[in-house]
Order: C-alpha cells, then structure tokens, then sequence
C-alpha cells in the first residue's frame, strides 16, 4: 500500500516537472476585431498547455506593419492583403492559417428601433437619414474605418456624407460615441459592437457594399520556441475557437 501510494506521488511529481519544463512564454499580435475571442482563446490555451501568451492587439493597418518590420512576435494574425506579409519574409509561409472573418455592422443605442440595412438602397436611405454616424479611424489604420470608407464610396454618397461624419479612435471610440447620443448610428465590426455598453448590433452591412474582413495566421521566423508557437496557432484554429468566434460576432474559416 506504501508502496503504491510513494509511486503515485512519483509520477504526480515527474508529471509536473514535465510540464514545467516544456512551458514556454510566446507572443501574439492581432487586430482589435479579434480582440474579445483572442483573449478569451488565449486564456484557455494557457490553462491547457502552461504556456504564458502575451498578446497584443492594434489596428488592422498598424498590426501589420509591425509585421512586416519584422517586430518579434511568435503568432501574428494579420488581414488581406497578405502579399505585402508573405513578402517581408518575417512569416514561414506554409503555417498560413485562415481564422476567421468579421462583418463591419451597424449599431444602435441599446432600445432604439432597429432600421432596415437589407439592403444597398436601404443602407443608403439610412446614412443619408442620419444626422450624425461614427466609425473607426482608417487614417491610423483601422480596418473597419477603411471598409467603411469604401461603402461609401460604393452607395456614391462619400462627399455629401462627410459633415455628418465623426471619426473615432477605434471601434470602442465610435461605439462611445452612440451611447453617448452624439451620433444616430455607430458602425464598426461587429465584433467590436456586441462588447460594449449601452449599444445593440443592427446587423452586418450587406455583402455587395462590404466585404467582410479575413482574419489569417501565422508562425513568425524569428520565433524561439516553434512547437509551442504552432501549438498556439493550431488552438487558434480549433473547433473550440469556432464556437468561440462565433459567440464573439465573427464567423470562422474562410
């Protein structure tokens, strides 16, 4: 029985040295959009694995650029185009992982009546209803501010638009904005709506005015500990981040 129970205690002990012994630390940089589901996953794959991830989340533009510099990060998720990325050399090319993707929505104050976006002509009726919108800043490269700048351009209303404009610093900055009253309608991704207070998701703009954005992952080169990282990225990739994605606004794969 002694016996039994020392060997038990053994293997607990050499279990966890193992484990300790195989933790590593490793670096992740996304997107805002992915922000609330990256965190969420992060948290996870930590308990299950002891690795430590320290994740950094910027604008879309911003993000990559820091990629394609060459910053040393183990994991980096970065949007479309990827070309500029793949080129830089700083990501081993065939890790290409495609995540997830984002709508850019619509948003509401929370108990305001829901308005018609089914459509292009509806949208555009609904922006140049308005008395005053607010989106991200694609000038300091937000993803969701961009997009939206070529929705406009797409209903052909950019320039009568633009004294009704008010340019957030990020989707949280617009969406403060809305529940704030200062604008009719907030637009960003919607994962970036459904996180905040005193604001409701109307819905994704229409597919034939926005394109939703592609969230992809990779191994960077300079990474110092590869297994991990790639056991990180394949997580990322899992179908536990599928339901996770999904609850977060987002939907996964292509």
């Amino acid at each position: 029985m002694k016996n039994a129970l020392l060997s038990s205690i053994v293997t607990c002990v050499v279990m966890a040295t193992t484990n300790a012994a195989h933790s590593s630390e490793v670096t992740l940089i996304g997107p805002g959009g992915i922000r609330a589901a990256g965190q969420q996953l992060v948290t996870a794959f930590e308990k299950a694995t002891g690795h430590k991830v320290t994740a950094t989340f910027g604008s879309g533009g911003g993000t990559k650029d820091r990629v394609i510099r060459g910053e040393p990060f183990d994991v980096p998720i970065v949007q479309l185009p990827l070309e500029p990325v793949i080129a830089s050399g700083h990501v081993v090319v065939a890790s290409e992982t495609w995540l997830a993707n984002v709508a850019v929505g619509v948003a509401v104050r929370s108990g305001a009546p829901k308005p018609d976006i089914s459509s292009a002509d509806a949208v555009k009726r609904l922006l140049l209803g308005a008395k005053a919108i607010a989106y991200p800043n694609a000038a300091t490269g937000a993803a969701a501010g961009a997009s939206f700048n070529e929705t406009l351009q797409k209903l052909g209303i950019a320039e009568v638009m633009q004294p009704k404009i008010k340019i957030a610093q990020g989707g949280r900055g617009a969406m403060e904005l809305l529940a704030k009253g200062e604008v009719d309608f907030g637009l960003t991704f919607i994962s970036e709506i459904i996180t905040e207070p005193g604001v409701e998701v109307v819905g994704p703009l229409p597919r034939d005015i926005s394109t939703p954005t592609a969230l992809v992952g990779f191994l960077s080169t300079h990474s110092k500990d590869r297994e991990a990282a790639a056991a990180l990225l394949r997580y990322l990739s899992s179908p536990e981040a599928a339901k996770v994605y999904q609850q977060r606004g987002m939907q996964p794969g292509r």
